[in-house]
């Protein structure tokens, strides 16, 4: 007997560094997944250097253990477990969700726009330590002259990532500007894969 298809329940979106959870790109991904039969909800949160009134971001340690209690608070919420949930958003904000997945928080897939693969100019300080313990789907919505990753660059460095691995390549740079339906368009057919039993 097939296993029963669980559909994601919940997707929790975070921000870039020097952004908040109300960032037009965010805001758009709400929208569209709020727009679905049946909606998809959506908690969408900050960190807390952004909530405190900082400029710098939080350090690792930090924003994992944020995106973890966020995760259970809404899956609390939601009636179901974290592992139901999709995890992403947007550069730091991706990659803190990527990280705190890495460390062990269960979640259905992540969904990660413009991940910042390594400072711009600074090919060799890579932030792909973790890939390897990314076992979910991974989505990766970029711009095609990212300065943080290059299309080339994301294909190389995300094979080492178990999980299956989706890559959606759009025009222009990091912020990704004019490209929110693109982008919105991805995360709703690449949200219908999850879940499918394999064939």
């Amino acid at each position: 007997m097939p296993t029963p298809v669980r559909p994601v329940a919940g997707v929790l979106l975070t921000p870039g560094a020097g952004a908040s959870r109300d960032h037009r790109a965010l805001v758009a991904i709400d929208d569209a997944l709020a727009a679905l039969d049946p909606p998809v909800p959506v908690r969408r949160i900050d960190f807390p250097y952004r909530t405190a009134g900082k400029r710098m971001p939080d350090r690792p340690p930090v924003a994992i253990a944020h995106v973890r209690a966020e995760a259970e608070a809404f899956a609390a919420e939601l009636g179901t477990t974290t592992d139901r949930l999709v995890l992403g958003g947007r550069s730091y904000g991706g990659r803190m969700c990527s990280m705190a997945v890495a460390e062990g928080l269960p979640a259905a897939g992540l969904a990660l726009v413009s991940y910042p693969l390594h400072p711009p100019g600074k090919p060799e300080r890579l932030r792909t330590e973790h890939f390897p313990d990314l076992r979910v789907p991974v989505l990766l919505v970029s711009g095609r002259t990212d300065p943080f990753a290059t299309p080339d660059e994301l294909t190389e460095h995300t094979a080492a990532i178990p999980g299956p691995v989706t890559r959606v390549e759009l025009p222009g740079a990091h912020d990704l500007k004019g490209q929110d339906t693109a982008v919105c368009e991805a995360i709703v057919a690449w949200l219908g894969t999850l879940g499918r039993p394999s064939p």
